[in-house]
């Protein structure tokens, strides 16, 4: 034996063959079979898992939430230093899965769909009540004017016929908010500092602020960012997360 002779590959029956062949028709059948019945129950979405411990936390949100409320409608809380405030803004800082519908509503009205969204709040007994009854899951407090300014600077966004655009433009601002004498970003700055009577306008003709955090951000045993602190009254405090988040 010299080595130059070819090597001669073992052979496979040819039944052997046909078996594999029928077996992976057999199972190619059965996947497309289960896609389909996969998609009937949701059509171009894919089946969503949750764990006991999600229906638990939720759960145990919604009991949570309920004894609140009736709590506050038995003890009227009052926050202390308001009497001369008349501008808030308020972020929303937790999950607000399986929350209290009425606490849901809230979030709606003041349009903080998102994690992190901030919207200013003027100041009155009816807003007061909804800001406490949404006080577990957002942090607020009182915006001095460089807070506002930057924040209208660096995150201020209109709507104009449905889409998003950036405050950039004055021409833009007089066109959507001329008819109630805004034409420039000085006087949106100074209409919602000031909470003045056409605070409604400019607020419903800007966007919420969404607001940045760190990816470094921990979350505490409360379920909360640790860069963000703990939800409620923050007072002035409110300026110095804006300064971090902004």
């Amino acid at each position: 034996m010299d080595g130059t002779e070819s090597r001669k590959l073992p052979r496979v029956p040819e039944n052997l063959l046909k078996r594999r062949k029928k077996y992976q028709g057999l199972k190619a059948a059965e996947a497309k079979r289960a896609l389909e019945e996969k998609r009937k129950l949701q059509p171009g979405k894919q089946i969503k898992f949750k764990r006991l411990e999600t229906f638990v936390r939720d759960s145990r949100r919604k009991m949570r939430d309920d004894s609140r409320l009736r709590r506050m409608q038995i003890y009227k809380k009052k926050i202390p230093n308001i009497s001369s405030k008349k501008l808030a803004f308020v972020v929303r800082i937790m999950d607000i899965q399986g929350v209290n519908q009425h606490v849901l509503r809230i979030l709606k009205t003041f349009r903080l769909g998102k994690m992190f969204s901030g919207v200013f709040v003027k100041l009155t007994p009816e807003t007061i009540t909804m800001i406490q009854v949404i006080e577990p899951y957002v942090a607020w407090g009182f915006p001095n004017l460089k807070s506002v300014r930057e924040l209208i600077l660096k995150r201020g966004q209109g709507m104009v016929k449905g889409k998003k655009m950036p405050l950039t433009d004055n021409n833009m601002i007089e066109e959507q908010l001329g008819r109630v004498g805004i034409i420039c970003l000085e006087d949106v700055i100074h209409e919602l500092y000031s909470a003045g009577e056409n605070f409604t306008e400019v607020n419903k003709f800007l966007c919420p602020f969404q607001l940045s955090v760190a990816r470094h951000a921990g979350v505490n045993r409360k379920g909360y960012l640790t860069e963000l602190g703990d939800p409620g009254n923050r007072g002035v405090g409110i300026n110095e997360l804006i300064r971090k988040l902004n």
